[in-house]
């Protein structure tokens, strides 16, 4: 048992630069203390023990925040960052080494009995404020994005985000790469192919500038080969003929 707990304290040295001392991690880490609650709880549950075992995991909401069922199946190395607000239910299954930031649901769709929750695999990470719904299957060392709502399964490795989530395809975003990118933009630091609506019509939007930007560019040539000044002196501008390139092609 002490050996358990002695790895619950060296994740957190693993994946939370900020952890300084095993004493700051066994009293100040709400994870760690989750994971000894549900630890206790889980045994009881197994053991039939359910109304003590409820029990149990209520106190470990009241002074954590973080609601773990005690039926849930929770893998070794399991750490949980920050943790407010992070709800698991009955039959969710995590493997080994996965991360859960703050927020984070893995939930139910169905009042039916069964598997009604989701399964992580080995080495999950599921960014701050994720859901994952229903009795889906996320493949070993996936990635969900914050704030994504994940309703299908995620295959081994993916990197899902996105409201409802999508697979996301490294070789696509480095492959497809729009006009406002090569001019170096990128807006709020995200890619149009992104599963973002707010980035996508940004982007658009900067498309559809650049792209008539180059047509009044195009426009100005020709109008230069046809011997209008396009200098940009505003008189001239201002006492140009719109007849004059009839009167040259005539």
């Amino acid at each position: 048992m002490f050996e358990r707990i002695k790895e619950e304290i060296n994740v957190v040295f693993d994946r939370d630069p900020a952890a300084r001392t095993a004493w700051e991690v066994v009293t100040c880490y709400p994870g760690f203390h989750a994971m000894l609650f549900h630890r206790l709880a889980n045994f009881l549950w197994r053991s039939n023990f359910n109304w003590v075992a409820r029990f149990v995991s209520h106190i470990a909401r009241w002074f954590t925040g973080i609601e773990i069922h005690p039926g849930a199946k929770i893998g070794r190395r399991f750490f949980i960052d920050h943790g407010m607000g992070i709800v698991i239910g009955e039959t969710s299954e995590i493997g080994d080494d996965c991360t859960l930031y703050h927020g984070v649901t893995l939930g139910g769709t169905t009042w039916n009995k069964g598997k009604r929750h989701p399964t992580l695999g080995n080495s999950v990470v599921v960014g701050a404020g994720a859901k994952i719904l229903g009795p889906v299957k996320i493949g070993d060392g996936a990635k969900i994005g914050s704030n994504a709502v994940v309703v299908k399964d995620v295959p081994d490795g993916a990197t899902a985000a996105g409201i409802p989530a999508r697979i996301l395809d490294p070789e696509k975003m480095d492959a497809a790469v729009s006009t406002s990118e090569k001019m170096r933009f990128s807006a709020y630091a995200l890619s149009e192919h992104i599963n973002d609506p707010v980035s996508q019509a940004i982007h658009s939007l900067l498309d559809h500038a650049v792209t008539t930007d180059q047509r009044i560019e195009h426009i100005l040539r020709y109008l230069q080969q046809l011997g209008v000044n396009v200098s940009g002196d505003k008189d001239r501008v201002d006492q140009f003929d719109p007849n004059y390139i009839n009167k040259i092609v005539d």
